[in-house]
């Protein structure tokens, strides 16, 4: 991370515009997740829900063995929303707030808490401040990226599935992300999941009626909405900064 703030610093403008755009694509998931999605609603219009259990499993932790197709789409949109923040606007947020170092320690941080974050009593605390870590540089992005889909999506349920909703969930920064892209998709998610052989219950979040395939597809457009979204304002702050 030190050396790639120190070769983008002495590096000449066009050189830096070049580096750090092609940082930030490889630092950036979200491509691949929306491959992912994509497949899984083509699995479920085509009515093959072996093959939907699959490929969800490759976005998910949870047992999907036993989902039916509802719960399969709502697997695959809690995915989406949730790592539309942390592959997608997370490192937009921390690029533009620090550059490309931003952009790499964020990364650095969210790959951590995925393979070590509170998971085995050997690296437990190794996993704990890593976990710890990744809760506070999403803070910011995680609200930012919920007032989006609210502002993207049904802005009164996103709003008030975020405040009623969100607290009750385990972790302080899913929890509004995904509260309020299911209300500003105007769907149920949440609710009692298979993990490692044991049952969760979660709340609900959102409000309206239970997913199914054609719900993975409006998840999608609201992550690219909300992309959309920043990159107009980022343009807009550009330009506004070039000419005052």
């Amino acid at each position: 991370m030190i050396v790639t703030a120190w070769l983008f610093a002495i590096a000449d403008p066009l050189l830096q515009l070049f580096m750090g755009t092609l940082l930030l694509y490889l630092v950036i998931g979200g491509r691949s997740l929306q491959e992912h999605a994509a497949r899984v609603h083509s699995d479920l219009t085509a009515g093959n829900l072996t093959d939907a259990r699959i490929h969800v499993s490759w976005l998910v932790s949870r047992n999907t063995r036993q989902l039916d197709g509802t719960a399969v789409s709502k697997a695959c949109i809690e995915s989406v929303l949730e790592n539309g923040n942390d592959a997608l606007f997370a490192p937009i947020f921390w690029f533009l707030l620090l550059g490309p170092a931003g952009a790499v320690l964020y990364r650095l941080a969210n790959t951590l808490d995925a393979m070590w974050g509170y998971r085995t009593p050997r690296y437990l605390h190794f996993g704990r401040a890593a976990a710890k870590l990744d809760d506070a540089l999403n803070y910011l992005p995680a609200r930012l990226t919920a007032c989006s889909y609210a502002l993207v999506g049904n802005t009164r349920r996103a709003l008030a599935c975020w405040r009623t909703q969100a607290p009750g969930w385990d972790s302080p920064n899913a929890g509004p992300v995904m509260a309020a892209g299911a209300g500003a998709l105007q769907i149920q998610l949440g609710g009692a999941a298979d993990y490692h052989g044991a049952t969760e219950e979660r709340p609900t979040l959102g409000e309206g009626l239970k997913p199914q395939a054609y719900d993975i597809r409006r998840a999608q457009q609201l992550v690219r909405h909300t992309l959309w979204l920043w990159l107009g304002l980022i343009a807009v702050a550009a330009i506004t900064f070039r000419l005052f």
